[in-house]
């Protein structure tokens, strides 16, 4: 059966399953690839069967972790809008980029295990978070709170160079010191080169 016809879980054990994927990244990111799936388990609160049968191998559990790190991402979207002014939401999305960032490199070597194995857990991860990343914009833009002769695709390469310097829990100041810089220049008011 293909993930498109699959039913949806019940409500319990969509909620396993949320554990479990909060767990692993939390665990990958500690102790990498000796991480025990037990230990996974215990710390979602589930027994071993209940996450074997969500993720028979270590690779779909690593690949479905990571997946779910860049769907949290994205999907906050909607709700950073609906809360916040468009330039405060980009912002506080930003923030969440950096956690997002700071898991994929917690867990590079287990993601790195999924890859040589054949996975993709990547897949069209870029294309999503350009996407997210996209609409933050443009609302800001439409609202007249950031510049709107700086794209997405600017913007994204920005918080990939934070992301790639300043990533490790311990440099977490510094990278909310980049990111605060980035955002500054964003305001309409900035000085800019015409």
């Amino acid at each position: 059966m293909s993930d498109a016809t699959k039913r949806p879980l019940r409500a319990d054990a969509q909620r396993n399953r949320d554990k479990i994927l909060t767990a692993a990244v939390r665990v990958f990111s500690e102790e990498g690839l000796d991480a025990h799936l037990e230990r996974i388990a215990k710390e979602a609160g589930v027994g071993s069967g209940t996450l074997y049968r969500n993720f028979p191998t270590r690779e779909a559990l690593i690949e479905a972790a990571y997946r779910n790190e860049v769907a949290r991402l994205c999907d906050s979207v909607p709700g950073l809008l609906a809360e916040l002014p468009p330039a405060e939401a980009l912002r506080a999305w930003t923030r969440r980029f950096v956690d997002y960032a700071t898991a994929k490199f917690g867990m590079a070597d287990a993601l790195r295990t999924v890859v040589a194995s054949g996975g993709n857990p990547y897949g069209d991860s870029r294309e999503l978070i350009q996407t997210a990343l996209t609409t933050l914009m443009d609302t800001a833009v439409e609202a007249g709170e950031i510049r709107s002769d700086i794209g997405s695709a600017d913007m994204f390469a920005a918080l990939a160079g934070i992301a790639l310097t300043s990533a490790r829990p311990d440099q977490r100041e510094q990278a909310e010191r980049l990111l605060d810089l980035v955002l500054d220049g964003l305001r309409p008011d900035a000085p800019h080169a015409a």
